[in-house]
């Protein structure tokens, strides 16, 4: 899940494996969900997929549909990073650059979750949690901007912003699973999403035009 506070630097041996452990778990559930459906699944079925036990399954997860989370949480995790770093100083267009910049992820974890955001159509349990992962992420990105504004918490132009972004990240991802002519790469159409949404920034003017 997000945290508000962030943290620099790289997580404890623990947290890193317990983070592995979770992406594959999340990756299994998946393998399973476009296999044998969502409903035939069991989250035991999950737990031998990712080599665990059911026990150590239901330490790190809730539900059997929420063992997806970490599929869905990289991109807004990147968008959060990013929006901390934001300085006041710097317009849309050094925004966009930096996180165009430095997201890489493997190839197998990318098809994972754009399998997932596709299932996310049909199966109401896994739309939940991508809706979630998203409700989660739209306070934090509202506290980062509010503090690059110098604000003690975010007013009322912070919060719809944070919903801008929130949802163009959403909506991008989504287009970019779902498109049958898709664009050279999901980054380019999160780029132009964020964009897109950040002409209600004032700060825009200070930024690239879009490129037609």
């Amino acid at each position: 899940m997000l945290n508000s506070a962030g943290r620099t630097g790289r997580p404890p041996l623990t947290e890193r494996r317990k983070a592995e452990t979770r992406l594959e778990v999340a990756r299994a559930a998946v393998r399973l969900f476009l296999a044998k459906g969502v409903a035939e699944t069991s989250a035991e079925d999950i737990a031998a997929e990712a080599g665990i036990s059911s026990r150590t399954l239901w330490r790190y997860f809730p539900t059997k549909d929420s063992c997806v989370m970490p599929l869905l949480t990289g991109g807004i995790e990147h968008t959060a990073r990013h929006l901390r770093s934001w300085r006041s100083d710097q317009g849309v267009a050094e925004l966009l650059e930096m996180m165009q910049s430095d997201y890489r992820e493997p190839a197998d974890v990318r098809t994972a979750m754009l399998n997932l955001v596709r299932l996310t159509k049909t199966e109401p349990g896994l739309r939940a949690v991508w809706l979630e992962a998203h409700r989660e992420a739209e306070p934090v990105f509202a506290e980062a901007l509010a503090q690059r504004a110098g604000l003690p918490e975010p007013d009322l132009t912070v919060t719809v912003q944070a919903a801008m972004i929130n949802a163009a990240l959403r909506a991008a991802v989504e287009f970019y699973a779902s498109t049958s002519e898709a664009p050279d790469s999901m980054e380019s159409v999160v780029t132009e999403a964020l964009y897109i949404a950040a002409q209600g920034f004032p700060s825009v003017h200070k930024g690239r035009k879009r490129d037609r």
